[in-house]
């Protein structure tokens, strides 16, 4: 939730016309996040930053900017902007509560931040005490003001990091930050804990090194986390010494031009450059003379964080993250899951030999086949994809497996053992939740799986091992492929892991054979795209309520369709267990409610008959997801929507397809703006 997205030129003129398309280009890559307003912060002509922030979308403050009596021709050979969405946490959706916040009305500070500050009424209070007015209602206002604060508090006579380093230091919960400031011209610095941030570098010369170094020193501030520390503390020298960064320096040992971006996701940087180097928790950044330093202070003797921050490449394409022919990101990623559930197998599967071989997993396979138990951790989607495998892992390794909601997980406390094994879902890599839950597991000494589509995400860095996914990049906020993706990376962890049970060998390469045929099965699904889209206009578009019923592996499709109807379409739906139908659901049943039924062919299918059974009595009339050529339907007056036969535990990855064509279209027929609905966000970074 939230985006961030920073742009420092140095040596290298831009004008104030580029300087600001270069930020609202950025923030226009981060909309699929989510957010209810928008802002960007540049120079003006005495130098002082401009502030220009608006509610609504980026192309409402993209029309705001272009209204600003500025010289939008002026040139600067070194300029540091600043950029965001925000998506309402602390305070309503207000141009007052965007961001940049500032500290005063002269902006000496403005900030952009991402996360929550959970003592943040404890500094409002202590900051009102002196004197401070406080013009919004959001955290970030309190940070911004605590900036001005220390500042002032020492004559003015801090080092912008050594100034940042005090400031965070008093922080409690979860940020990402971008500082800038009238008193360090041309410079910005920016800070993470517990939300992602990334820096790309672009330069017309290779960089001499591949990474950057850490630069560590001593805390330059009181270990009491409260004011009276900050106060009559000798800041004046700077606490971190500054070397010169290698990296950035040309042939001759000169500075040379240089661009920086910041950002809160790959996709705002990749149409600039693909080297890019990911900030860790308490890192701060610094970028001054067109050099990048990460200054950092020990937090204790377990801190073990490398000394280097390496310059990686992007895989990524621009391509890959636009809509091309398609009238939306959700519908294009749907079309794209012939091709992302191969891209999720590709050199893992060896289909002639009935092989899998998962080499993030490597060296941790044998500690995970003694596990106590399995616990599947994640949030929303990803749980979803989590209750679609737990059965095949229960059957395949004889391991008691179970699946838990991040939250609860939480709110509950529950214990964990040393020979536990946690696995984590997240598409994005840092859902808040799932992370907080991981890292409680970390605590308590269990081996901690991650399974993510984000390299360099907090997930993938913190867990001992992982699979990533490699379903390429997801835009649109309700989940498509990358559910696809996590459902087949977790039924190929669960083949690994039984790799050396005789028993199960015919079972794995059943599923292995389901494996190799599923994109054309995929295929077939999507061939019958027209007749979801009839079925939408002419049966359920003016429904107020939907119920999904299914049971076995069909629970999880029931679960995952309903929450795409849902937050898609905003037509109320609901997953039902069928088997749990006579204990309440069916007093729901009558020719009134719209009904999907999932009746594909496994073990379970006599009693899903009976669902249809108990269904059709109450004068229901359900459409039925079914297997091609179910002679049982063939003379029967049903509305059905056929789709191939498959191994039983992967036929919830084609039974979902319909629904998720269906949740498009019904949002299609509303008017809804399907890649962005409304109080959601992408990437769920506050909890």
């Amino acid at each position: 939730m939230c985006g961030i997205f920073g742009y420092c030129n140095f040596l290298c003129e831009r004008s104030r016309r580029e300087v600001t398309e270069t930020l609202l280009n950025g923030l226009s890559r981060l909309e699929y996040r989510g957010y209810d307003s928008a802002g960007i912060a540049v120079d003006g002509d005495n130098e002082d930053a401009v502030i220009i922030k608006q509610v609504g979308k980026v192309a409402a403050l993209r029309k705001l900017v272009d209204e600003q009596p500025f010289d939008f021709d002026k040139p600067f050979i070194s300029h540091c902007g600043m950029a965001h969405t925000r998506w309402a946490t602390h305070g309503q959706p207000s141009q007052i509560n965007s961001h940049p916040q500032r500290s005063d009305s002269t902006n000496e500070f403005t900030i952009v931040h991402n996360g929550i500050i959970t003592n943040y009424k404890e500094i409002k209070l202590l900051l009102e005490k002196k004197g401070y007015v406080f013009e919004s209602d959001t955290d970030t206002e309190c940070v911004v003001k605590l900036t001005k604060y220390i500042f002032d508090s020492h004559n003015k006579d801090l080092s912008f990091t050594d100034l940042v380093k005090a400031v965070v230091k008093e922080l409690e919960g979860s940020y990402a930050f971008i500082f800038k400031s009238k008193y360090f011209p041309n410079e910005v610095v920016s800070t993470r804990r517990g939300s992602p941030l990334l820096i790309g570098v672009k330069t017309a010369k290779k960089l001499k090194v591949d990474f950057v170094d850490v630069e560590f020193g001593p805390n330059p501030v009181g270990n009491d986390a409260n004011f009276s520390a900050v106060e009559g503390q000798d800041m004046s020298r700077p606490a971190l010494n500054r070397s010169q960064s290698r990296a950035f320096l040309s042939e001759d040992g000169l500075p040379q031009p240089i661009e920086y971006f910041l950002a809160s996701d790959a996709s705002a940087i990749v149409e600039h450059t693909k080297r890019v180097l990911y900030l860790e928790d308490d890192d701060i950044a610094h970028i001054a003379d067109g050099e990048l330093h990460i200054h950092r202070v020990r937090r204790s003797k377990e801190d073990n964080t490398p000394a280097t921050r390496s310059i990686q490449t992007l895989e990524i394409e621009l391509a890959e993250i636009m809509k091309g022919s398609f009238d939306h990101f959700m519908q294009k990623e749907i079309y794209e899951q012939p091709e992302s559930v191969v891209n999720t197998m590709r050199g893992r599967v060896n289909f002639e030999n009935h092989e899998v071989t998962l080499g993030g997993l490597r060296g941790y396979t044998h500690v995970i086949r003694r596990a106590r138990r399995i616990m599947f951790i994640a949030c929303g989607t990803s749980y979803h994809s989590c209750l679609a495998t737990r059965n095949i892992f229960e059957e395949l390794c004889e391991i008691s497996t179970q699946a838990e909601l991040a939250s609860d997980f939480l709110d509950r406390a529950s214990p964990i053992f040393r020979d536990d094994v946690c696995v984590f879902v997240s598409q994005s890599g840092e859902t808040a939740d799932t992370i907080l839950a991981m890292r409680y597991c970390l605590e308590r000494g269990a081996l901690c799986v991650g399974i993510t589509n984000t390299v360099g995400s907090s997930i993938s860095r913190e867990t001992h091992c992982g699979v990533h996914i490699n379903a390429g990049p997801e835009i649109g906020v309700a989940s498509t492929k990358a559910y696809t993706s996590q459902y087949i990376a977790l039924v190929m962890m669960a083949l690994q892991l039984s790799a050396d049970r005789t028993s199960t060998q015919k079972r794995r390469e059943e599923i292995i054979d389901g494996l190799y045929r599923l994109p054309g099965h995929i295929k077939e699904v999507l061939a019958i795209d027209n007749k979801l889209q009839k079925l939408a206009v002419d049966t359920l578009s003016q429904e107020k309520s939907l119920l999904i019923l299914g049971r076995g592996y069909q629970n999880a499709t029931c679960l995952e369709g309903a929450l795409k109807i849902k937050e898609i379409s905003y037509i109320h739906s609901e997953g039902i267990f069928s088997g749990e139908l006579k204990h309440g659901p069916l007093a729901l049943i009558d020719e009134h409610m719209p009904v999907i039924l999932i009746m594909t062919q496994d073990s379970l299918y006599p009693k899903v008959q009976s669902a249809l059974q108990q269904v059709t009595a109450r004068k229901g009339n359900p459409i039925i997801i079914c297997n091609a050529g179910d002679q049982n339907l063939a003379n029967t007056t049903y509305k059905t929507i056929e789709v191939p036969k498959t191994a039983d535990c992967l036929q919830g990855l084609l039974n979902i397809i319909p629904l998720q064509l269906l949740s498009y279209h019904l949002a299609i027929l509303k008017g809804v703006d399907v890649d962005f609905p409304r109080n959601l966000a992408k990437s769920v970074t506050v909890e």
